[in-house]
C-alpha cells in the first residue's frame, strides 16, 4: 500500500497528523478501511474530512480525489466503489468497505491488527452508472441546506433511547434500541452515529440487579446521505448493532444493560421476556399495524403504548414503516385532494385547527411554522433523517417489547415516482435547483444516492430472526408463541412480476446487465436465490420453497394457529393487478396448509373480507354471523389494515363504486391498530381499535371447525 508523504506507525499509514489509515481483512473476506487516532495526538484538532490523495493495493487500484469544483470527496474504482471519508471526533470508525476476493492472496502484505467486526452487509446496490444528484438530496422549496434541515434546525426533534449523561459533550450515544423473537431466545439490536469501537456487547441476567452473564454480537454500517458527522449525535444512527442470546428459558423475564462504548452513555437496565415454549396454552395479545409512518399516527402511536402497557406481547408490522421516501414533498406541488401537503399551503390537517405549541418556533426566516409533527404537517426533508425521527419516535415502543417487522413499497428506495412535471428527474439526475420541471421523464434505479436503493436502510435499521428460520434478514421468516405460529414474508419482492422487481425481469434478448433506461427506481432484490434463474416461476424462487417447507413444518398439535403477514393483500374492493400476482405465488399455499388468517396494509384503510377460498369465493359455510368465522383448511380470513397512520391519508372508492361481495366491513375514517387474542387451541378474537380514543370499531371472532 502507498500514499502521498508516506510515515509509518505499527505498520500502519499516517494519512494526517496524527491519524493513521488501517486496512483490515475479516474471515469473510471484506476489506475495511479504519481511520484511527494515535495516542500521541489526542489533542490534535479533527479534519472535518480526510482526504487520502492516492491508495493502491495490490491487484487493485483504488483512487481518491477531491473534487474542488464541487467541494466533495469522491472515489474511483475499478471495482465500482464510492468513497467519502469524514470521521467522527471520536475516530475508530470504519470508513468503507469492499469485498475483493483477489485480496486473499496478498493477505500476507497487510498488516492488520484486531478490530471490532465493523463491516458493511453485502448487498446488491448495482453502481454501473455513477450518481448525478445532489450530495445530500434535500426535499425543500424553502430550505436546501444541511445546516436548516438536519443539524442546526430540525423541524421536529424525537428523545434518543439513552438520554446522555448531564453535564457532557455529547459525540456518540445510543439513539434506538429495539428487540425480535427468536424461538428459545431473542435478539437485541441498538443504533448509534459512530459505533462503539468494539464488538457490541449486552449484559443479562434474571434479576435486574445481577447482570450475570454477557453477549457479543455484530456491527454493520452503511454510506448514509448525509453522514452522522453532519448531524446531531443524538438524532443520528449510522452503526447498527445486533446482540443475540440464545438457550434462554421460555417464559422467563429477563433483565439486561447495553455498556455502549466510544463515548456512550450506557441504557438503562431494561427487560424482555422469552416467548413461551410452542404449544403452551397460555392466552396472550399482539398487536398489528401497517403503513403508520409518523404524520396522521399519534392515535396508533398511543394505541401501541397502551398494548404494551396492557400486557400485548410483541407488534407485527406489515411494511411502510417511517416513510422515508416522503421526504421529496416539498419539491413537489401539492394537490388539491392531498388532506395533507408537506409544504404548508393545505390546511387541512387531521385534527383540525393546528396548536403551534405543537411545533419548534422560532423557525428560520423562509420556513412554515406549521410543519415538523406528529400531529400533522412535514417529518422531515431529508431521507435518512425521517428514518432516525421514525426510530426514536417508536423507541417507547421498541424498548418494552419485540417489534416484529415486514417489508414495504415505502422502504424500497428513495422514491416511487415522479412529478407532474419531471422535478425529480430533473433535480435527482441532473442536480438542478429544486422545483426545477424537464421536459422527459428520466428518473431510474441509478437516481437515488446508493444508500438509498434496494432497501438498504430497511435491512440495517431492523434486526430479524431470519436465518434463525431458515428465511432470509429481515425479509422472510417465522417464529412460534404459544398456540400460534407466525410468518412474515416478503410482498414486494422475490416472486415473479412482483411490485419491486429484479434486474433479471429487465433484460433484453442478449443482454446480461439492463441499461439504465430499462431500470425503475424501485427496482429490488432478489434477496433470495432464483433456482436457474427461472424467474418467471415461483417456485424457482427461494422465498417460495421455505414458505412451502416452513408451512410443512408446522406442527398443529403445538401450534393449532397459523398466522401470515406481508404487506400487500391478496383481495380486496380496491382491485389492483399486483394482487393477482401475489395470489399467483401464494395462495394456493395458503388454502392447502391452512393458514387461519392473513394480515396486510398497503391500501390506506381498514376492511376485512368474507371467509375466501380458490378464486377468492366467500365460503358461506364458514360465516356463523357478521362477526364470526369458522376457519377450517381451504379458508382464509382477511384483514387488511393500511390506516395506521402515514402522510398519504385515508384511501377511498371513486364516486358511485359501491364495495365488491367479498368485503364484510370497510372503514375509510379511523386510524387505528388490530389486535389479535389467541385465547386457546379453537378461538381467537382480531379487534380494530380506533387511534382517537381506544374504542373498538370492528372485531371478528376466529373459530376452529369442530372444536367447541
Amino acid at each position: 500500500m502507498r500514499h502521498a508523504g508516506p510515515s509509518e506507525w505499527g505498520g500502519k499509514r499516517d494519512i494526517h497528523p496524527g491519524f493513521h489509515l488501517l486496512l483490515i481483512v475479516s474471515r469473510r473476506n471484506h476489506v475495511y478501511v479504519d481511520v484511527r487516532q494515535h495516542p500521541q495526538f489526542r489533542n490534535t484538532p479533527v479534519p472535518s474530512r480526510l482526504f487520502i490523495q492516492q491508495v493502491v493495493i495490490i491487484g487493485a487500484e483504488w483512487r481518491l480525489r477531491r473534487d474542488h469544483s464541487a467541494a466533495r470527496t469522491s472515489a474511483e474504482c475499478m471495482h465500482g466503489a464510492r468513497v467519502c471519508v469524514s470521521p467522527s471526533p471520536n475516530l475508530s470508525f470504519i470508513v468503507s468497505t469492499m469485498h475483493w476476493a483477489a485480496l486473499l492472496a496478498v493477505l500476507p502484505l497487510i498488516a492488520a491488527a484486531p478490530a471490532p467486526a465493523v463491516r458493511k452487509q453485502p448487498r446488491d446496490v448495482d453502481t454501473t452508472y455513477p450518481y448525478t444528484g445532489p450530495e445530500v438530496p434535500i426535499g425543500d422549496l424553502m430550505d436546501q441546506t444541511i445546516e436548516g434541515n438536519g443539524k442546526g434546525f430540525i423541524r421536529v426533534r424525537e428523545p434518543p433511547a439513552v438520554t446522555p449523561a448531564p453535564g457532557i459533550t455529547v459525540t456518540n450515544n445510543i439513539n434506538v434500541i429495539s428487540t425480535a423473537l427468536l424461538n428459545g431466545g431473542i435478539q437485541i439490536h441498538f443504533q448509534t452515529p459512530f459505533g462503539i469501537g468494539n464488538d457490541p456487547k449486552v449484559l443479562y441476567g434474571t434479576s435486574p440487579t445481577k447482570l450475570n452473564k454477557s453477549a457479543s454480537g455484530t456491527t454493520n454500517t452503511y454510506d448514509r446521505t448525509p453522514p452522522c458527522s453532519m448531524a446531531d449525535p443524538t438524532q443520528c444512527s449510522q452503526f447498527f448493532h445486533e446482540v443475540r442470546l440464545t438457550k434462554l428459558s421460555a417464559g422467563q423475564t429477563y433483565y439486561y444493560q447495553i455498556p455502549g462504548g466510544n463515548g456512550t452513555t450506557p441504557s438503562d437496565v431494561l427487560s424482555f421476556t422469552v416467548a413461551p415454549k410452542a404449544g403452551d396454552k397460555g392466552e396472550f395479545t399482539v398487536a398489528i399495524i401497517a403503513d403508520m409512518g409518523y404524520t396522521n399516527a399519534r392515535g396508533t402511536h398511543e394505541r401501541l403504548i397502551d398494548a404494551a402497557q396492557d400486557g400485548a406481547k410483541f407488534v407485527w408490522h406489515g411494511g411502510d414503516t417511517s416513510y422515508a421516501d416522503q421526504w421529496y414533498a416539498g419539491i413537489l406541488p401539492c394537490e388539491d385532494s392531498w388532506d395533507l401537503c408537506y409544504n404548508g399551503s393545505s390546511s387541512r390537517f387531521p385534527g383540525g385547527t393546528i396548536d403551534e405549541t405543537d411545533y419548534y418556533i422560532p423557525v428560520p426566516e423562509g420556513e412554515v411554522a406549521s410543519q415538523g409533527s406528529p400531529w400533522g404537517g412535514d417529518i422531515s426533508a431529508i431521507y435518512e433523517t425521517n428514518w432516525d425521527l421514525w426510530q426514536q419516535w417508536m423507541n417507547s415502543i421498541t424498548k418494552h417489547i419485540p417489534y416484529m417487522i415486514a417489508p414495504g413499497n415505502h422502504e424500497a428506495a428513495c422514491a416511487e415516482f415522479d412529478g407532474p412535471n419531471n422535478e425529480l428527474s430533473a433535480y435527482l439526475d441532473d442536480d438542478q435547483p429544486v422545483g426545477s420541471h424537464k421536459a422527459n421523464k428520466t428518473i431510474t434505479y441509478y437516481s437515488c444516492p446508493p444508500s438509498q436503493r434496494n432497501f438498504t436502510a430497511y435491512t440495517h435499521r431492523f434486526g430479524m430472526p431470519g436465518d434463525a428460520s431458515g428465511g432470509v434478514g429481515n425479509f422472510w421468516y417465522s417464529f412460534d408463541y404459544g398456540q400460534a405460529h407466525f410468518i412474515t414474508f416478503d410482498g414486494e419482492t422475490d416472486y415473479y412480476q412482483s411490485p419491486e422487481w429484479p434486474f433479471v425481469a429487465e433484460l433484453k434478448a442478449g443482454q446480461t446487465s439492463p441499461l439504465k433506461n430499462q431500470t425503475f427506481i424501485t427496482d429490488s432484490g432478489p434477496f433470495g436465490r432464483i433456482d436457474g434463474m427461472a424467474y418467471k416461476d415461483n417456485k424457482a424462487y427461494e422465498q417460495y420453497q421455505w414458505l412451502l417447507n416452513d408451512l410443512k413444518k408446522v406442527d398443529r398439535k403445538k401450534t393449532p394457529w397459523v398466522f401470515a403477514q406481508s404487506h400487500r393483500p391478496f383481495w380486496s374492493s380496491e382491485v389492483s393487478s399486483y394482487q393477482a400476482k401475489i395470489r399467483a405465488a401464494y395462495e394456493d399455499l395458503f388454502l392447502e396448509y391452512g393458514v387461519d388468517a392473513y394480515f396486510s396494509g398497503h391500501i390506506h384503510w381498514y376492511e376485512r373480507l368474507w371467509p375466501l377460498g380458490k378464486n377468492g369465493t366467500v365460503q358461506h359455510d364458514a360465516i356463523v354471523n357478521n362477526n364470526t368465522y369458522t376457519v377450517k383448511t381451504g379458508t382464509v380470513a382477511h384483514i387488511i389494515n393500511g390506516a395506521a397512520g402515514n402522510i398519504e391519508s385515508h384511501s377511498e372508492l371513486g364516486d358511485g363504486v359501491s364495495t365488491l361481495p367479498i368485503t364484510a366491513v370497510l372503514n375509510t375514517v379511523d386510524y387505528g391498530i388490530n389486535k389479535l387474542t389467541v385465547y386457546n387451541e379453537s378461538t381467537s378474537l382480531v379487534e380494530f381499535v380506533r387511534g382517537s380514543d381506544g374504542s373498538v370499531a370492528d372485531f371478528v371472532w376466529l373459530k376452529k371447525a369442530g372444536k367447541k
